[in-house]
């Protein structure tokens, strides 16, 4: 059985690749912050899976010493972690960047560049004892170097996962332990909707964008965890969202409605 560990995976798409490595028959430790938010998620995961495939684990990726605790409890509870997926992050308002509260700053930063040092580090030390194992960082806007207005802080963050993966991809080679990145594209989740909570009006016009452009978890989470547990090449990058992808969106965009925010 492969053993999958997802940081960030109580909610969003972090936890939709829970739900479809388990539905592959992959054993997976379940992350998050708080421990209510862990139960929460690994009580509704085994309600649709067996139970015995599923491990909680709180752990706030910005606490090394509780990054290496949520490795040496799913290797205690598994035996072995075959898998390991940086996903946590944090978003923030679309905002100019001198607007933003410090710590608002730092909390971005911690979360989405040093936490995934953190796992990086935690998952290589533990894969290179063990003699193998994947690691992947979860990307995201700001990876390929596309800017967005406001969101300059959010895309600094992910721009330098793209150098991380990158550079660990050379580090590791002759190791035999993969490296890779996943592109999920724009997902509707709270990270992508929370930043419009208190913003109705300018909600409703993103929200236009956004059927256009995004997708639900349901939908990139499973081709994302397919493509790992087939992958044999360090290096890969799958991205969700490519340019023929988007062409097919804007051409069909006259024809068919999109609304990926709808509850079915």
């Amino acid at each position: 059985m492969k053993v999958v560990v997802i940081t960030g995976s109580t909610r969003g798409i972090g936890y939709g690749m829970a739900d479809a490595f388990l539905a592959r028959g992959c054993g997976v430790a379940i992350s998050g912050r708080t421990p209510t938010a862990v139960e929460a998620a690994v009580t509704a995961l085994s309600a649709r899976h067996e139970g015995s495939q599923i491990f909680g684990q709180a752990c706030d990726v910005r606490e090394l010493d509780q990054v290496q605790a949520l490795w040496d409890a799913a290797v205690g509870h598994f035996g072995h972690v075959d898998i390991w997926i940086n996903n946590a992050g944090v978003a923030h308002s679309q905002i100019d960047f001198w607007d933003l509260a410090p710590e608002e700053i730092r909390s971005v930063v911690e979360t989405n560049v040093i936490g995934a040092m953190h796992g990086a580090r935690v998952a290589l030390r533990g894969m290179l004892d063990q003699g193998y194992g994947s690691l992947y960082n979860v990307e995201g806007l700001g990876s390929d170097g596309r800017k967005v207005e406001g969101l300059s802080l959010y895309g600094t963050t992910k721009h330098s996962l793209t150098y991380l993966t990158d550079a660990l991809v050379e580090e590791t080679k002759g190791t035999g332990i993969i490296v890779g990145a996943l592109r999920p594209g724009m997902v509707a989740t709270r990270l992508l909707t929370g930043q419009y909570e208190d913003r109705p009006e300018e909600w409703e016009r993103a929200r236009k964008i956004f059927d256009l452009l995004a997708d639900r978890v349901e939908t990139v989470a499973p081709w994302m965890v397919d493509k790992v547990l087939s992958n044999t090449k360090s290096g890969a990058r799958f991205k969700w969202l490519t340019p023929w992808r988007l062409a097919g969106r804007f051409l069909m965009a006259p024809f068919r409605k999109r609304d990926v925010f709808e509850k079915g």
